[in-house]
């Protein structure tokens, strides 16, 4: 008995070796088992190879090639955004801001994974990231240059040191740090974290120890360094967030660029951005442990709280997107039965969206200034060209894909600051009777040597054109889906020089 209780003592598990094994060799082999097992834990004191950000730097390398990739198979666009708030200020550095992107989503979808594998383990984690990575809409945003992929970037990057149950990577002061950012950043970023923080605060004992050391010294230092920066560059003390939050919320002037019915982001949005995803979230939902019930309220809360704003579009919600991804994620993990074909449909009917929309769709307004371009290659050119973009305004972007001082008018869009209810734009104005405008515009003016506009409206002002000597010298295919003022194709009209 005493041989037999060493014996179980020294294998671990069952106290009889077979015949033909000695005891040593079979220790030894389990001992290595053992090794081998807890060298590739997180954590573990064993090998576990190359780190990297504290992941496995295989598995970083492989996510940062997929997103440089990812950013140079996105060659459409998707609102002005992109371009009138960022890469118009950095236009002879176009790809550097799209390529750092990539990189932070990239670092995103890593730490992504780090969460789930702390809070859960690397067999949920491997499912969370595999529906991160598979997602048309991620692949779509993640390397555009818009404060909402930021946002969801350092939403990423707090929720990783967020304190939830079980968290080994906490740290009230980072996550604060980066929340408190991307609200600099982008105020409305604060919405999805209000239930996490008030979570945070009413599970804290310390409560006063809280506010004096983490929520007022990360407030001010962020907020005072914003301050000192817009201070530099606008020449005058401004709050910038205060103004963005009055603009879109107090004043709720983003009407004018759009509205939608209350329920949209329920019937539309959230499901378009989910796509194949919905029915794995809503079935995590239903398998996932109660501690993650909180992610569900940071989905909900966040929804109807854009769902009260009049003008809704569908990047608003993309921060909420990698919450749903956990719920995705932990549903794949569930699945016992038919899971390879679950993780088929779901790669191909994701990869098809994503390929359309970043390669097809919506990829006119781009090109069309490849054609402007031209115009720049020569000084002579250069001196007499000038052209019209007579589109809905901000259709295409300038100076980050043209690159020279041309001469370019847009019709303007400026919002009403002034509360007329008859205030009406001049892109309003000029779609009202297009060729009037013109005849009336150019009656003794200088005609612009170039005209670029949706097919839409070519019949509409082909007298004009005709008139004053117009011949069509390119087509650019746009979208196969046109809708009121946005053709299928834009055109490209020059004027003869006489």
């Amino acid at each position: 008995m005493q041989r037999a209780e060493s014996d179980m003592r020294a294998g671990g598990g069952g106290g009889f070796f077979p015949r033909g094994r000695t005891r040593s060799a079979d220790t030894v082999r389990l001992r290595k088992r053992k090794s081998a097992l807890y060298g590739a834990a997180p954590g573990a004191g064993g090998e576990r190879g190359p780190d990297l950000i504290g992941e496995n730097i295989y598995l970083v390398l492989f996510t940062i090639t997929l997103r440089v990739l990812n950013c140079f198979l996105v060659q459409t666009s998707f609102v002005p955004d992109e371009y009138w708030q960022s890469l118009e200020v950095a236009h002879h550095m176009i790809w550097i801001p799209r390529l750092v992107q990539a990189l932070l989503s990239a670092l995103a979808d890593v730490k992504l994974y780090s969460l789930v594998r702390h809070l859960e383990n690397a067999e949920t984690a491997k499912w969370v990231y595999l529906c991160q990575l598979c997602s048309w809409f991620t692949w779509y945003c993640c390397t555009r240059t818009l404060t909402n992929t930021m946002e969801t970037v350092l939403t990423i990057f707090a929720l990783f040191y967020y304190p939830m149950e079980g968290s080994k990577t906490k740290s009230s002061c980072k996550y604060l740090t980066l929340v408190t950012l991307a609200f600099i950043i982008r105020p409305t970023a604060v919405i999805p974290w209000i239930p996490l923080v008030l979570r945070h605060f009413w599970q804290e004992q310390k409560k006063a120890d809280l506010v004096l050391y983490s929520y007022i010294p990360v407030g001010l230092v962020i907020l005072g360094i914003s301050l000192i920066i817009d201070r530099v560059f606008f020449g005058e003390w401004i709050l910038v967030q205060l103004k963005f939050l009055k603009f879109n919320v107090l004043q709720n002037l983003g009407t004018f660029y759009g509205s939608h019915p209350w329920h949209w982001y329920l019937t539309q949005g959230l499901p378009v951005i989910l796509g194949t995803h919905l029915p794995f979230f809503i079935h995590g939902c239903i398998q996932a442990p109660k501690r993650y019930r909180i992610f569900l309220v940071v989905v909900v809360w966040t929804v109807l709280v854009y769902s009260m704003l009049s003008h809704k579009e569908f990047r608003f919600i993309y921060p909420i997107l990698p919450f749903c991804m956990v719920f995705c994620g932990y549903s794949l993990k569930q699945l016992k039965t038919w899971k390879k074909s679950a993780i088929t449909f779901l790669l191909l009917s994701n990869l098809l969206p994503a390929l359309y929309t970043g390669l097809i769709h919506q990829r006119g307004s781009l090109d069309v200034m490849m054609h402007m371009q031209q115009l720049c290659n020569s000084s002579s050119n250069q001196s007499w060209a000038s052209v019209f973009v007579m589109m809905p305004c901000h259709s295409t972007p300038f100076y980050s894909h043209v690159h020279c001082p041309l001469p370019m008018r847009f019709l303007q869009c400026p919002p009403d600051l002034t509360g007329k209810e008859s205030y009406l734009d001049e892109a309003d104005i000029f779609y009202s009777n297009p060729l009037k405008w013109l005849n009336e515009e150019f009656y003794n003016g200088t005609l612009p040597t170039h005209l670029v506009f949706f097919s839409v409206l070519e019949q509409e002002i082909s007298s004009f054109l005709a008139l004053n000597g117009y011949e069509k010298t390119a087509t650019v295919f746009h979208t196969h889906m046109p809708q009121g003022r946005i053709g299928s194709h834009i055109y490209v009209y020059a004027r003869r020089v006489k």
